[in-house]
């Protein structure tokens, strides 16, 4: 009703009657004033609730965006929890619990955290681990670095034999310090690591986050874990970088890396010392030098050699300068777990709990390879033995991508103290490689084709 007056007064100002035309005059100034006053308190007010709105919007959407943006950061490191709940546990402390037999001559049995356990060196160690009857839990993050379905391969081996390898990243220190919780670890075996000497210079960041971050992590929840387990990693023979006095030995310096691979690991070496020396962690590192063997890494050059051989692909070896041939102290990985198991086995206790140092605690750092170089052409020698093919071999100068023209290690020191000796010749370690390789990938001789995705 209120409109239709206000319309009906318009109307009689815009057609006024001749007899009142000043009061009408007025009335229709007064009706003027009064519609612009509310048209603008009108269309302030909306104006002020749209700019509200958009604000609000605005908001919305720049948190979402950045809800978005740190969703994506977290899920591509620490993907959506897989892990927890009372089932999760009972897994954890059945594949923790040591299964040797009262009275055993070996004592009680192990329990043993293997970082990397889905790799090669951490799956072979686990399966060597849980035979001899150690409790064994193992952690995996599964990256791209190399098919991931060979690692899950490695899990389901692990599997069968009741080892349980929970999928998770060991910078998640929420994961890491849920793990000891659960189980009083007396060890930890950290093979988790970022590999490969050349792929640092494609993806550096991988090699700091895994190689340096991670291993932090670990030591952070080790040396807050009570009791305190002791500690043993894998170093590198890369350290010795640039050393050219052969054999390499543990006294000689390692202060010239030629690789950030190298250089990440020689980082590792000292942080060990410091948490070793603040916080009494008992603390072993090994130098392994260039591991090969069933299970192996599809990186190494012996295995993508094998593919490339069996596929009549051109092999690529590298010369190093005046034409001398590059040389590697191959070394077996069933020799690398005896030494990996010894080391654990001699391991002194650490010395602290709860982040506190009561006393000094063992460190230690030893060499474990096969003391035999063999040149890379002479692998490829012994490869098309093994194969009964002929590899079609490309010779090139060897790049400047950090790797070094030889490895020769002086393994008395892990002879002395650790019983460490090798026993597998790289010809009679090839030959098994191969046999595994042809039927972990289905190779039929009579078609030269895989039965298996390579």
């Amino acid at each position: 009703m209120r409109v239709v007056v206000e319309e009906e007064e318009e109307e009689e100002v815009m057609y006024p009657s001749t007899p009142g035309k000043v009061k009408v005059e007025q009335r229709s100034s007064a009706a003027m004033s009064r519609q612009v006053h509310r048209c603008f308190a009108s269309t302030g007010t909306m104006f002020l609730w749209a700019l509200f709105l958009v604000a609000m919007t605005a908001t919305y959407l720049s948190f979402r965006s950045l809800a978005g943006d740190a969703a994506a950061s977290s899920s591509r490191y620490f993907p959506a929890a897989s892990w927890g709940g009372l089932h999760w546990e009972r897994q954890i402390r059945a594949s923790a619990s040591p299964r040797r037999p009262p009275g055993s001559a070996e004592g009680a049995g192990l329990s043993v955290l293997v970082t990397g356990a889905a790799g090669f060196v951490g799956a072979h160690c686990s399966l060597a681990l849980r035979k001899r009857g150690d409790g064994v839990v193992g952690i995996d993050n599964y990256n791209s670095y190399y098919d991931p379905s060979l690692k899950k391969a490695r899990r389901a081996l692990l599997g069968s034999h009741g080892v349980f390898v929970v999928d998770g990243d060991i910078n998640d220190g929420r994961l890491l310090a849920k793990l000891f919780d659960v189980v009083p670890f007396t060890h930890v075996l950290h093979l988790a690591a970022q590999a490969g000497v050349r792929y640092a210079m494609e993806n550096p960041s991988s090699y700091v986050r895994s190689n340096v971050a991670g291993l932090v992590s670990l030591l952070e929840s080790c040396k807050d874990a009570d009791p305190q387990p002791a500690v043993v990693w894998a170093s590198s023979s890369s350290v010795y970088g640039l050393n050219d006095a052969a054999p390499f030995s543990e006294a000689h310096r390692t202060d010239k890396p030629a690789s950030l691979y190298a250089a990440t690991k020689k980082a590792g070496e000292a942080i060990t010392h410091t948490y070793n020396h603040i916080y009494g962690l008992s603390i072993t590192g090994l130098r392994f030098f260039t591991v090969y063997g069933p299970w192996g890494r599809p990186d190494m050059a012996y295995f993508f050699f094998t593919r490339n051989i069996l596929q009549g692909k051109p092999v690529t070896v590298y010369r190093g300068r005046d034409h001398v041939d590059i040389a590697r102290d191959f070394t077996y990985i069933d020799d690398i777990v005896r030494g990996c198991l010894a080391a654990l086995d001699t391991a002194g206790r650490s010395t602290g709990g709860g982040g506190r140092k009561r006393g000094a605690a063992p460190y230690r750092i030893f060499n474990l390879g096969n003391t035999s170089p063999v040149t890379v052409p002479a692998l490829v020698t012994m490869l098309e033995r093994c194969l009964m093919v002929k590899a079609r071999r490309h010779v090139v100068e060897m790049p400047g991508n950090g790797d070094v023209p030889f490895t020769h290690a002086n393994i008395s020191l892990a002879r002395e103290q650790l019983g460490y000796k090798p026993t597998t010749s790289l010809e009679m370690g090839l030959k098994k490689f191969v046999r595994w390789y042809l039927s972990y990938y289905g190779y039929n001789r009579g078609t030269h084709s895989f039965r298996n995705h390579l």
